[in-house]
């Protein structure tokens, strides 16, 4: 299983997960609580409760380099490029935009 921090603006706003079944997504408790917490996305907003999918949520797959870059990415650390999580973890830690993703080393 593979997990990665959320980061919005670099702030910590939720987990994204590989599981076994698919994928999760959970806001951070704290991180709702704020009075200027935004949502990750139009589709994904916020709530208490866990997201669930069997494929990758296509916020999180539209983040990750399409063409030329994703060659070089996949190349680099020799990723298949239908490992969407994996693609996902060792290119989008500093995406353009306000939302960034970070593995979490377990």
């Amino acid at each position: 299983m593979q997990e990665a921090n959320v980061f919005i603006h670099n702030r910590l706003a939720g987990v994204l997960s590989e599981t076994d079944t698919g994928y999760s997504f959970r806001y951070d408790g704290e991180y709702l609580l704020c009075d200027d917490a935004e949502a990750v996305s139009l589709t994904l907003p916020l709530r208490a409760e866990a997201y669930t999918s069997a494929v990758l949520f296509p916020f999180f797959d539209g983040l990750i380099p399409e063409g030329w870059l994703l060659d070089i990415a996949e190349r680099s650390w020799k990723i298949n490029a239908r490992d969407r999580m994996s693609l996902l973890l060792h290119c989008c830690a500093d995406c353009i935009g306000n939302v960034s993703v970070k593995i979490i080393d377990n």
